[in-house]
């Protein structure tokens, strides 16, 4: 039997959190004063970073990620496809618009947010089995990280757990397809 998720989907899900939790790591032992717990990622690719350019390249390639894992997906239902390349492009656009040397942005707080959004819900319009845990997992996270960008309290913290499980369950939907089509 021909295997139904493309490998172009299992190399772009894994290298997906590599390039998040690599370039926010990197990016943020190149930047002085940077407090993981309360700065954000995007502040290590806004323009006011040291090295920004590594940061926005790991958005970008994470943003590029999600899109070819989404073409490659292809037992997944093709709304649920979308909704992930869109959470995709949504990424790309997070770098092409960075935040200001101060304030913020209109631009950058949109696509950011299209990003969680989409990459949030995409797995409850999937035929994945554990796709609505994951759901809930993915809408909990982003919901206790727009909690902490309200009160000011670990939204670094909060952001990169939302963003690392955003980055892994495309990962972990692969490799769930994949072990289920060799048992067929």
């Amino acid at each position: 039997m021909r295997d139904p998720v493309r490998w172009s989907a299992v190399v772009s899900s894994a290298t997906a959190p590599v390039l998040l939790i690599g370039g926010w790591s990197v990016a943020a032992a190149l930047q002085p004063s940077f407090d993981p717990l309360r700065d954000t990622i995007s502040a290590l690719a806004g323009l006011g970073a040291t090295d920004r350019w590594v940061m926005t390249v790991a958005l970008l390639g994470v943003g590029i990620c999600h899109v070819v894992t989404a073409h490659g997906l292809r037992p997944v239902a093709t709304q649920a496809r979308v909704m992930l390349a869109a959470g995709g492009v949504a990424t790309v656009l997070v770098a092409a618009f960075p935040l200001p040397r101060a304030g913020s942005s209109g631009a950058h707080q949109a696509a950011a947010t299209i990003a969680f959004a989409c990459l949030a819900i995409w797995p409850a319009l999937s035929r994945v089995p554990l796709a609505r845990v994951a759901t809930g997992v993915l809408v909990t996270l982003v919901v206790l990280f727009s909690i902490a960008l309200a009160t000011g309290v670990l939204v670094g913290l909060a952001e990169r757990l939302a963003a690392g499980a955003q980055a892994l369950w495309p990962l972990a939907a692969v490799l769930l397809l994949r072990r289920l089509t060799v048992r067929r």
